[in-house]
């Protein structure tokens, strides 16, 4: 560990108003894969798109099949220490919003408050028709009751979608809404939808009015996290950046610690005081 680099970023982060971006890194040593940092691995299967999930019987046969046997990993995931930093910085007053491209909960599930899941959450379900929202944990009950005996397992992904085989999905069956029969799709953003504009509008807000960007745990390879670390830059915000490895954010970034996320965390706030409620950074 650098602890220089870890000291800068303490001085940094004490000023407050800190804006957090996280992705799939932070959540690691949860025990959730990234896709591209050193637990990364490469998908061996075709990611879900929303017109292919919409448009096919076999399609969401497949999806539901794959996230049922995914849903056992993802759902007993508990917040790591670098959850538990990034929420006691909340507390403490310096940091004012979290934006998260993951689906995992974790944050929230760590005591964090100010959380916006960009990319939505896995732990709800919503239907298609009626747009009734439940929490997966009801949806699963269902998925066991109308599948007894059936069992498969295979390499889990980062967004919660395990690899089977086509024999494995085979005899899978599906449930449909409770309240109206339509269908139900996990309440996350798949490839070929759009991040509501609401949504996007709030974590450019986030971000503007942010002293410090602090990114956590994202390679910054998409557009999808880049653009507020973009935005920020365009702002004259500072951007401090902790990751295993290189970002697409690198350039922009003032400060760079290559680090596990959860020990370089968890030294910051050991290096940080308790701010006084009331204090500017508080505001």
């Amino acid at each position: 560990m650098d602890g220089v680099t870890v000291t800068r970023l303490a001085e940094l982060v004490a000023g407050g108003g800190v804006a957090v971006l996280s992705g799939a890194g932070l959540s690691t040593e949860s025990g959730i894969p990234d896709y591209r940092g050193p637990t990364g691995r490469a998908r061996r299967a075709e990611p879900m798109t929303y017109q292919r999930f919409v448009g096919s019987a076999a399609a969401r046969q497949r999806y539901w099949a794959r996230s049922h046997v995914g849903w056992r990993q993802m759902g007993q995931a508990r917040p790591n220490a670098g959850h538990r930093a990034v929420a006691e910085l909340e507390r403490r007053g310096l940091v004012a919003g979290i934006v998260t491209q993951n689906v995992d909960g974790l944050h929230q599930a760590a005591g964090a408050r100010r959380v916006i899941e960009l990319h939505g959450g896995l732990d709800r379900v919503v239907c298609l028709s009626c747009r009734q929202r439940t929490p997966r944990a009801e949806l699963e009950r269902r998925l066991l009751a109308a599948n007894p005996g059936w069992a498969a397992s295979g390499l889990i992904n980062p967004d919660g979608d395990a690899v089977l085989t086509d024999e494995q999905v085979e005899g899978f069956r599906v449930v449909d809404c409770a309240a109206c029969g339509g269908l139900l799709k996990p309440d996350v953003i798949f490839f070929g939808e759009n991040v509501p504009h609401p949504r996007v509008d709030e974590c450019f807000a986030v971000v503007a009015g942010a002293r410090l960007l602090l990114v956590l745990g994202s390679s910054l390879t998409v557009k999808s996290g880049l653009r507020f670390v973009t935005r920020a830059a365009e702002l004259g915000i500072p951007i401090a950046i902790v990751n295993q490895g290189p970002t697409g954010g690198d350039a922009e970034a003032c400060l760079t610690l290559d680090a596990p996320l959860g020990p370089a965390l968890t030294d910051l706030t050991g290096l940080l005081t308790v701010r006084p409620a009331g204090s500017p950074a508080a505001q």
